[in-house]
């Protein structure tokens, strides 16, 4: 499978590669534009969870992409390389506006914003598991929702982080677990529930 996806993503892309190798650029880059615009921006979105941030991250991205297309030598694929300098965009549009979101137990930051939620609005399921998993640390919280809200593959969700698959699968099983446990802690019987709320 893991072969698989990385055959399919060089030949993918293949048309493209070839016109950078050609030097025709311009080319290269409508193309990328047209294949990838719509997915980095949803990457974004996914870190970023701000429309008009996410927006600003993605076309930042593109134009990086554009000036680095000339150097682009075909070491990774090339969704691979335009994920990884979306993803590094958007990681330094958190580290700045990230002040001191930081909680050292993530458990306490879901239990305080689940009872935060519960006590607000307590018949409103939806809207407390969504609060849920906007309330789980970040690592965690970008994982599953693009495992599960954008359907990636587990090794999608590794190439458009930059981390391990092995890492992935642990940051899954984590939230999971965090979420179950809040989930069972305000006496929501089916703790999967939250899996069928829209982000």
């Amino acid at each position: 499978m893991q072969g698989s996806d990385a055959t399919d993503a060089s030949t993918r892309d293949a048309d493209i590669v070839d016109l950078i190798r050609r030097g025709a650029h311009a080319q290269a880059f409508e193309l990328l534009l047209g294949r990838y615009e719509r997915r980095l921006y949803r990457l974004c979105l996914s870190l970023l969870r701000e429309p008009a941030q996410a927006e600003d991250a993605a076309q930042e991205s593109f134009v990086r992409i554009w000036k680095a297309l000339p150097n682009y030598d075909g070491r990774a694929s090339l969704s691979t390389w335009s994920y990884a300098i979306a993803r590094n965009r958007c990681l330094t549009a958190l580290q700045r506006r990230r002040d001191e979101e930081t909680l050292s137990d993530p458990e306490v930051a879901v239990a305080a914003e689940a009872a935060a939620v519960a006590a607000a609005d307590p018949d409103d399921r939806g809207q407390l598991l969504r609060e849920l998993v906007d309330g789980l640390p970040e690592r965690y919280r970008r994982t599953l929702m693009l495992f599960y809200y954008e359907e990636r593959s587990v090794s999608e969700v590794a190439t458009m982080l930059g981390i391990p698959e092995g890492t992935v699968k642990t940051n899954l099983f984590r939230s999971r677990g965090l979420l179950l446990g809040a989930l069972e802690k305000l006496g929501l019987a089916h703790a999967e529930l939250w899996l069928e709320v829209a982000p």
